[in-house]
């Protein structure tokens, strides 16, 4: 029963980041109820995964507000949307240090190719136009998170 409870809150997890990229892409924003329900279903992962509250739980919000902060200073010099930084967050509180540290550099490569394709779109469509592009980071940020999470969702639903 575990093993399925887990393999349910992955699904809604991926289905929660696919909708947050679409959304991002579409809107560029990401609604702070998809961010909020990411947050609230990590203690859920916590205890079907059983994590102990220390050092294990306090560790993981530990490093979830150690990254969340990192990021609230890029958001405050205008280098991300809010909206990303506070999903960059909530999957901070799923992810153990690794598979997080992984996660970041996969969102920053992600991000850096993502850019790089909307600044070359920007220039073949509208040349004489300078006006600064919104890139949709939601993208490269979920994009990453289900790269690291696609080994753990197939091996607890197989």
């Amino acid at each position: 029963m575990g093993a399925i409870f887990q393999a349910c809150l992955l699904g809604a997890l991926a289905l929660l980041l696919v909708s947050a990229g679409i959304e991002d892409i579409r809107f560029r924003t990401i609604a702070n109820a998809k961010n909020a329900a990411i947050a609230l279903g990590a203690p859920l992962w916590w205890w079907t995964t059983g994590m102990a509250p220390w050092p294990d739980i306090a560790i993981q919000i530990g490093c979830a507000a150690l990254v969340f902060g990192l990021f609230v200073a890029v958001f405050a010099v205008g280098m991300m949307g809010g909206g990303d930084v506070k999903l960059i967050g909530a999957l901070a509180l799923w992810l153990p240090l690794v598979p997080l540290l992984r996660m970041l550099v996969l969102m920053s490569l992600l991000g850096g190719v993502l850019t790089l394709a909307m600044l070359l779109h920007g220039k073949l469509r509208r040349p004489k136009r300078e006006t600064p592009i919104e890139v949709p980071y939601g993208v490269a940020i979920a994009v990453g998170a289900l790269i690291v999470l696609y080994e753990p969702i197939l091996n607890r639903i197989g």
